[in-house]
């Protein structure tokens, strides 16, 4: 009778128990491992599933998505750093005699920006996306992010394949990085404490 009622507070208990996750070895979710960018130390990361059904139209987008963010964020992070620094443009940002330097930085310039100002910086980006950096089929672009469409060659072409996914690498690592670089840099900012980061 012990051995009954022991087996069945056995049974009861390990109906609560975690359930053991499989491991995730099929082929859809495989697709993606050596691809560029699944790097040590997380390898290939995709926690919320985005491409796990292996999709390699979906997987390009997000990649295109990836390095467009990267490389804004990178400019983002040097130019908050370059005004934090107190290096502005030179010149007035409006007919009132504004400096630029008047603005400041972070959260406080982006705020200060005259309206006339704003919309020229929106309408200058909107046609960088819309007309300019973007991958234009047949002009030569070897991998989604590759903006030269035959007219722009800084040296690229004379890197060995080696090389060029070295530097490829790179870009991906940093972008990332200034992506957080920037959140961190925007989120001190705005806790007023972002100042305690740079050096005296």
């Amino acid at each position: 009778m012990k051995t009954a009622i022991l087996a069945s507070l056995i049974a009861t208990a390990a109906a609560f128990a975690p359930a053991k996750d499989a491991a995730r070895t099929t082929a859809l979710n495989m697709a993606f491992e050596d691809e560029l960018g699944a790097q040590a130390p997380l390898g290939f990361f995709d926690p919320l599933g985005m491409v796990a059904d292996g999709d390699q139209e979906k997987f390009d987008r997000l990649r295109y998505v990836e390095i467009k963010h990267g490389r804004i964020c990178m400019l983002g992070v040097v130019g908050y750093l370059l005004n934090a620094a107190g290096v502005y443009l030179p010149g007035d940002i409006d007919y009132s005699g504004t400096k630029f330097s008047d603005l400041g930085y972070g959260w406080d310039a982006s705020f200060a920006v005259p309206v006339a100002g704003a919309l020229q910086v929106l309408a200058f980006v909107g046609l960088l996306e819309l007309a300019v950096m973007k991958d234009i089929e047949g002009t030569g672009n070897e991998h989604v992010g590759d903006f030269r469409n035959g007219a722009l060659d800084f040296g690229w072409d004379s890197f060995d394949e080696e090389t060029k996914l070295t530097k490829r690498a790179l870009e991906i690592n940093q972008g990332r990085a200034a992506q957080m670089g920037l959140l961190g840099l925007m989120v001190h900012d705005k806790l007023g404490n972002v100042e305690d980061f740079f050096p005296n």
